[in-house]
């Protein structure tokens, strides 16, 4: 129950930073999107539980997730470098890079993570690796990829332990 009550909190919070709505209707809205989105959750996975519950996380999250906007702004300068280069010679790679994270959670925000990368893509996801594509080979660093694959591990796996 009080991880229910900690995602309605965490989504309510969102919703309202998100939208800055405080007319009444709006909020009515907001409330009915929430509690909907919260029973959904709980009719999908039978119950909120630590898992899904994103208040252990947060502390963890919120630098990962300024760490990872610092880094796709790095990866868009760096795309748009190769882009606008009068001659454009391509070096696409296919890497495997060392999964770090343990928990389902932490394997998709790793994925994600590279993902959304720009010049990046998650292409397949094994026990112990990833194969991973990037647009040219300067893009393609294991060892990058490797210390957000520690940085992912340590902010979606916080609350395993807890």
């Amino acid at each position: 129950m009080v991880y229910g009550l900690g995602l309605i909190g965490a989504l309510a919070l969102i919703w309202w930073v998100l939208s800055g709505h405080t007319e009444p209707l709006i909020l009515g809205f907001g409330a009915f999107s929430i509690l909907f989105s919260a029973g959904l959750a709980w009719r999908m996975i039978g119950g909120v539980d630590r898992e899904v519950s994103p208040y252990l996380r947060a502390p963890r999250m919120l630098p990962y997730w300024s760490w990872l906007g610092g880094e796709i702004f790095k990866a868009n300068v760096a795309v748009l470098k190769l882009a606008l280069k009068p001659d454009i010679d391509l070096t696409p790679r296919l890497i495997r890079v060392k999964m770090t994270p343990k928990t389902d959670l932490g394997r998709t925000v790793f994925a994600n993570s590279i993902t959304l990368t720009p010049g990046t893509v998650s292409m397949d996801l094994e026990e112990n690796e990833i194969l991973v594509h990037a647009l040219d080979a300067s893009l393609a660093d294991p060892h990058a990829f490797e210390d957000m694959g520690e940085r992912a591990a340590n902010a979606a796996d916080a609350g395993e332990n807890a």
